[in-house]
């Protein structure tokens, strides 16, 4: 687990660190497979009979849009994203009967149900990129905000010929802070 997560946030440090990338990566791949085998016999034994046609894509776009309305990476966040897509079409109920006496009854409830999924994944998408429930960020710390003021650099911190940001325009002179480089 925790070599997993080594290789996740940067595999070039893993691998400095002695980790073998490739054999974590395809026993990873593997232990997918043998869970998606499990629960494809699963799925075969409670079903009786499985043909293409059980599995739409339909189906495949509801599963990605939980994985990613609730957080990718985070479990918690997935189990959210599923409850809120599972729970859609209750909510449909009592709002599709007005929205298609608003259309005339052209706006079928199927359509309309792809419709929010659509609207609900875009606005996450534009709002909150990560996921209603991201995973949360290891190794990164926020900024304290006890941090002393900052100091004007000194000769060896800012060598000359490299100027301060508000000097990239040529010219401007009453937002500087500090005098340029010689």
């Amino acid at each position: 687990g925790r070599a997993w997560m080594a290789i996740r946030e940067d595999e070039i440090a893993a691998k400095a660190m002695g980790l073998n990338t490739r054999n974590l990566k395809l026993l990873a791949f593997g232990m997918g497979a043998s869970f998606g085998g499990v629960s494809g016999a699963m799925f075969a034994a409670f079903q009786g009979f499985v043909s293409p046609e059980s599995f739409s894509l339909m189906e495949s776009v509801m599963i990605v849009a939980m994985v990613v309305l609730g957080g990718i990476g985070h479990l918690p966040g997935v189990i959210l994203g599923a409850v809120l897509l599972s729970a859609l079409p209750e909510v449909l109920r009592y709002v599709a009967g007005p929205l298609q006496s608003m259309t005339d009854g052209r706006l079928d409830s199927a359509i309309l149900r792809q419709l929010l999924i659509a609207l609900a994944m875009i606005s996450i998408m534009l709002i909150r990129p990560r996921g209603l429930w991201p995973s949360p960020e290891h190794g990164k710390t926020e900024p304290s905000d006890n941090r002393r003021p900052s100091m004007p650099p000194t000769a060896q911190q800012n060598p000359p010929g490299i100027d301060f940001p508000a000097d990239a325009e040529p010219g401007n002179t009453e937002n500087r802070q500090f005098s340029v480089n010689p």
